[in-house]
């Protein structure tokens, strides 16, 4: 993986941890949110430790050759231990601070004695990318390189195999993300299998190096990205949700918004359009314009054309909520025709009557729909009769 890609991802990675940095001060307390934003910020590091310009200033500014190595099999190794962290803390149950407690003990020992058997060795030249296979058969540094792979598979193996089983009792998008999580820790597990399998390939002669320089690699670029979305989808996912939601909605009021638009410029009514603005208030800012337009055009609404049209549509449909829709689209087009001629007879025939309820946010979608669908409008709302010809 080019150092260009590590750096993107790591970039990538930490500006959704500086994003969500505020709840995680707000929210210090929860357990989850910390283990999220952890390895969030483990997986940037690892992806940052990993470019090879990296590895090489670390060698040069430290004056230690290779001490990059035992940094990123560190952070490799931390990073997988606080992905089963964060299994845990979801799945829950009595004993999780025990668990989890006992798990972090373990991993920091191994942390400790990647440290130690890394001082303990000898490796005097640089490798940059094939540091395991170099120094594979090197006296404690072998045993550093075997033990933070076997560290890193357990975990991964764990993750892989908790999220999965417990996949299929959950539903949404807690699924979802388990099941990609699922996905990341299993290649997960290939980028282990990999390096392992090219160091006891170097123990018994063959050169297996392009496994741990070219295979491995893209494994773990790949597990990090699956891994990381997994955890992702159920912790941003009702947000995203909601924000397409509100998206979907804003842009389905348009036409309903132009053709009001006559009467919101003429009479003043819109709103300053809000900037910067999110999609939920965007969507505010363009409800309050529509509602603002309706109300101003409420005594215009011909009642009984708004009848005929809702019994026709309902009549060739069978479906109520598009009737109403179809019918608030007729009324809203009489009635701005009406405006529009300057002196609107408030006090026409089937402008008078009982006020019709206001719609609300769902049906203005639908009544936007039914502006902008060609045909929706039937004969009489295009050619009202006689009772609704009197409004105009």
């Amino acid at each position: 993986m080019s150092g260009l890609i590590n750096y993107v991802s790591c970039g990538v990675l930490w500006l959704g941890l500086t994003v969500r940095a505020p709840d995680l001060v707000r929210h210090w307390r929860d357990p989850i949110l910390r283990a999220v934003c952890a390895v969030m910020a483990l997986a940037g590091l690892c992806f940052l430790l990993g470019a090879p310009p990296t590895v090489g200033a670390i060698n040069r500014v430290s004056g230690i050759p290779n001490l990059a190595a035992p940094l990123t099999y560190a952070a490799i190794t931390a990073y997988s231990a606080m992905s089963l962290v964060l299994i845990i803390f979801w799945k829950g149950g009595p004993h999780v601070r025990r668990i989890t407690l006992r798990l972090m003990s373990g991993y920091c020992v191994v942390l400790v004695l990647v440290g130690v058997l890394f001082a303990l060795g000898n490796a005097p030249t640089e490798r940059r990318t094939d540091f395991d296979t170099y120094y594979a058969t090197t006296p404690f540094t072998a045993e550093m390189i075997v033990l933070y792979l076997l560290a890193h598979l357990t975990a991964v193996v764990t993750t892989a195999l908790w999220s999965l089983r417990w996949a299929p009792e959950v539903h949404g998008l807690l699924r979802a993300g388990l099941l990609t999580m699922g996905a990341g820790t299993v290649v997960g597990a290939g980028y282990s299998v990999s390096k392992l399998t090219a160091v006891v390939a170097r123990w018994c002669g063959p050169d297996w190096s392009a496994l741990g320089t070219e295979v491995s690699p893209g494994l773990a670029g790949l597990s990090a990205l699956l891994t990381v979305t997994g955890i992702l989808i159920p912790w941003a996912g009702p947000s995203l949700t909601a924000w397409l939601r509100a998206w979907r909605a804003y842009v389905g009021l348009a036409p309903l918004e132009r053709e009001l638009d006559e009467v919101l410029a003429r009479r003043n009514l819109r709103l300053p359009r809000p900037r910067p603005s999110s999609p939920a208030t965007l969507l505010i800012w363009r409800q309050t314009s529509v509602h603002n337009a309706l109300s101003y055009l409420d005594a215009l609404f011909d009642r009984d054309l708004y009848e005929r049209t809702h019994d026709a549509t309902l009549r060739a449909t069978g479906d109520r909520e598009r009737a109403e829709a179809v019918a608030w689209a007729a009324i809203i087009t009489a009635a701005v025709r009406t405006e529009r001629g300057g002196q609107p007879n408030r006090d026409a025939p089937g402008a008078s009557g009982p006020r019709l309820p206001a719609p609300d946010a769902s049906a203005l979608v639908r009544i936007a729909k039914a502006l902008s669908t060609s045909g929706s409008l039937p004969d009489t709302a295009v050619h009202p009769g006689p009772t609704a010809r009197g409004a105009v």
